[in-house]
């Protein structure tokens, strides 16, 4: 499984991963939605070939309600938060939705029912942030190792997903990296345009299987 597939389909898994903590345990939950998740991309398989944009459904409508995508997109921008048009930034975070849901619709079409092991459940009673740990298992491959960064909110006690981390590899740190220059030489509507071209791009299941 090439590297890239392996963080966005652990990412994928991972922003499912959010709960009222005084009703579900995250890390419970986070097995729960991922199961739920996949089932209806193999149930909708057939509906999806013939209209890969479907995904993008399935993506907001699964996967969006549960990550921080608000933090994440102001972790993506670093430093440079201070810097940016502060009246630019509420565009940002709206195109950062759309360009998440568009990365996770790509990362998707590339699932077959690889296996997905999940870590033993904690207690995270006085927890604020919590790391799950996972295996992504598929026959004849190495089993690749990824972690899930998820946060409680100080104000709804929400756990919401924010990063998750494959084999070494962080995928906001992956994105702020990507963004940095952009952002350093063009500054940040040209970060928004670059998003803006990969979402309105059509999604190609052959294509997004070679990527």
């Amino acid at each position: 499984m090439r590297i890239l597939q392996v963080v966005f389909l652990g990412l994928a898994l991972f922003v499912n991963g959010v709960a009222q903590a005084e009703e579900v345990n995250p890390y419970v939950l986070l097995e729960q939605v991922a199961t739920k998740t996949f089932s209806r991309i193999k149930t909708e398989h057939k509906q999806i070939e013939a209209n890969p944009e479907l995904l993008r459904t399935v993506m907001e409508e699964e996967l969006l309600p549960y990550v921080d995508y608000n933090f994440a997109a102001l972790k993506v921008l670093g430093k440079h938060f201070r810097t940016v048009p502060k009246e630019k930034i509420p565009e940002f975070i709206k195109v950062f939705r759309s360009y998440l849901i568009t990365t996770y619709a790509l990362a998707l079409s590339y699932y077959n029912g690889q296996e997905v092991v999940f870590q033993p459940s904690k207690d995270v009673e006085d927890d604020s942030t919590v790391t799950v740990r996972a295996v992504v298992k598929e026959p004849g491959r190495p089993d690749i190792n990824i972690a899930f960064k998820l946060r409680k909110s100080n104000k709804t006690d929400e756990w919401k997903a924010y990063d998750m981390v494959a084999e070494g590899i962080s995928l906001l740190s992956s994105k702020q990296s990507e963004f940095e220059s952009i952002l350093r030489q063009d500054g940040i509507q040209a970060v928004i345009d670059a998003m803006n071209s990969t979402i309105n791009r059509p999604i190609n299941l052959q294509q997004a299987n070679k990527g």
